[in-house]
């Protein structure tokens, strides 16, 4: 029994179209995190970008900048794990746990 080259590639191809439209349905996937009880919200994609920020304006304090800064910081953060978890987890059932680069 011999290498089946064209067998092959029309996996390889077939992976591609699945991975595509994992890929599509993350970038429509929105991932939203929270910080200071609900002070700070984010939302971003499984395409890892930043699509809103809210901030109550109760957790605007002037003299304490750096406690705001450190709230965007956290829920911009957990947001953005969640996204990569999502795209790992999704991803992994089709690469079968290879873990390729980039993914």
């Amino acid at each position: 029994m011999g290498f089946n080259y064209q067998e092959m590639m029309k996996q390889a191809r077939a992976m591609q179209k699945q991975m595509e439209k994992i890929q599509e349905d993350l970038k429509n996937t929105e991932f939203e995190s929270s910080s200071g009880g609900g002070a700070v919200k984010v939302i971003v994609n499984g395409d890892q970008e930043l699509l809103s920020i809210n901030i109550d304006k109760d957790a605007i304090d002037i003299d304490d900048t750096g406690m705001l800064e450190d709230m965007v910081m956290v829920a911009v953060n957990d947001a953005l794990k969640q996204s990569k978890e999502e795209a790992r987890s999704r991803l992994s059932g089709l690469t079968g746990g290879m873990g390729i680069p980039g993914f």
